[in-house]
């Protein structure tokens, strides 16, 4: 039975997409997590460069940025169940032949970052051909969407927390080269998942037609300028941009460089990481069950203000270690409300037709700053110090979140509580016309008429469901 034949049965409820859905990102997730670990200990080990060591995960990130980008027409033509399935598939491969060549004494650096490459460019479609399952999952299951939304971001941030944990005791206790085959094995387990649990999601009844037929550059464009006219889709895309950015600068040199001034030492970087991703974890399961009943604005900007900017003004002003990692602690408790927030916001507003097309190009200008994040970090620091870079970049973030944050198309993200939950006998969402509709896709769609109107001619269209 499929997500959607589940939701067509009056009572019913079904879990296994969910599930699932759950349990492929699971896996996916934490293969990417145990390959950043892992890789970077095998290249520094096995060549002995920093400069090769530090290369190999710019090989792997910006064909990932570049090529989800580029896959949303292919995962709308094709489904994003073919997309994902071959994504993983591909990444296995690729992970598999990296070990034995190196086994047999046939790898070679440039082949090495082939690999990765190759890599790169099948996970990006892969993972945005999996968040297209999250409407038809929790549908399925007669649950609202930022439960499902808030399940997915506790899976992601237990991964993030668990995977290099799971990389550290391979090549502790093995070596690097098998965690290698650890990647390739979780690659494959997410790609049976997908295979065996997850369908193709299909328009809601309501929803225009998008024409098919046009080329790769027409839906590109399609999706280009539903993001363009879709006045608060493209605020929330323009602050996580900016924000991401802010947060590798962080995570890759700030942070670093602040455990060694202070005199806490490397063993204090762990320490950060983990309290800020386990009280995060726990925000995004208190999330999935009650975000549907909060205001979506307010928790969500709070949530941006709370977990970017005091962890800098603490680091900054010289706070002893337990009061920044009290800081920390209640800033992943903001982080973990702000992906299912956005993430039910994204899917409400993208018609299923464009959802491939748009929502992997808006995810990918997301992360488009990340594999600069680095180079502005070193910079700051280098003009200003640690301690001026800190509140350079604190203060860089308050503007990333405060000047979009008061644009008057942030009131579609306005969301009446009472509303957020109810659902038809058939587990389909109650309102079933687009004069009907959720509070928060109504209100965007009237702040953004204007803009949509100028969009290409089927976007206007689409827009307003």
């Amino acid at each position: 039975m499929t997500s959607t034949e589940a939701t067509e049965v009056p009572g019913k409820r079904f879990l296994g997409a969910l599930i699932g859905l759950l349990s492929a990102n699971a896996a996916a997730l934490s293969a990417n997590r145990v390959l950043s670990i892992a890789l970077p200990w095998f290249v520094l080990t096995t060549t002995g460069s920093i400069g090769k060591t530090g290369l190999v995960a710019f090989c792997q990130i910006l064909p990932y940025v570049i090529s989800q980008a580029l896959s949303g027409p292919v995962i709308d033509r094709i489904g994003p169940k073919k997309v994902s399935v071959f994504g993983d598939l591909t990444s296995m491969t690729a992970m598999a032949i990296a070990p034995v060549l190196y086994l047999t004494g046939t790898l070679s650096f440039g082949v090495l970052l082939m690999l990765l490459a190759v890599v790169g460019i099948a996970d990006g479609p892969a993972n945005g051909a999996k968040g297209l399952f999250v409407p038809p999952a929790t549908r399925a299951a007669r649950v609202p969407l930022e439960r499902g939304t808030g399940l997915c971001g506790a899976v992601e941030r237990t991964a993030t927390t668990v995977g290099p944990a799971i990389a550290g005791v391979i090549v502790a206790s093995f070596g690097s080269v098998y965690a290698l085959w650890v990647t390739s094995a979780l690659f494959g387990v997410s790609a049976l998942i997908v295979s065996t649990t997850l369908t193709n999601p299909v328009p809601e009844p309501d929803e225009l037609p998008v024409d098919d037929s046009a080329g790769y550059l027409v839906r590109l464009r399609e999706g280009a300028d539903f993001l363009r006219g879709a006045g608060l889709l493209r605020a929330i895309v323009g602050m996580l941009a900016a924000t991401n950015l802010l947060d590798q600068a962080f995570m890759t040199v700030l942070l670093p460089v602040w455990a060694k001034e202070s005199g806490n030492g490397p063993a204090v970087i762990g320490l950060v990481v983990s309290v800020f991703a386990a009280t995060s974890i726990v925000a995004a399961l208190v999330a999935a069950g009650l975000a549907e009943r909060l205001p979506r604005r307010t928790i969500y900007l709070v949530g941006m203000l709370i977990g970017g900017i005091p962890r800098f003004v603490a680091m900054a002003a010289g706070v002893p270690l337990w009061g920044v990692l009290a800081v920390l602690a209640i800033g992943g408790l903001g982080s973990g409300f702000v992906n299912p927030i956005v993430g039910a916001v994204t899917y409400e507003l993208i018609p299923t037709a464009l959802l491939g097309r748009v929502k992997t190009l808006a995810q990918a200008v997301t992360w488009a700053g990340i594999p600069f994040g680095g180079l502005v970090g070193a910079g700051l620091v280098t003009v200003a110090g640690v301690t001026g870079a800190l509140w350079i970049v604190g203060g860089l973030y308050l503007v990333a979140i405060g000047v979009p944050g008061m644009s008057r198309q942030w009131a579609g993200m306005r969301k009446a509580p009472a509303t957020a939950a109810p659902t038809a006998p058939t587990g389909e969402p109650a309102a079933s016309t687009a004069g009907e509709r959720e509070p928060a896709a109504t209100a965007a769609r009237e702040a953004d008429a204007e803009a949509a109107r100028r969009t290409a001619e089927s976007a206007p269209e689409l827009a307003t469901t």
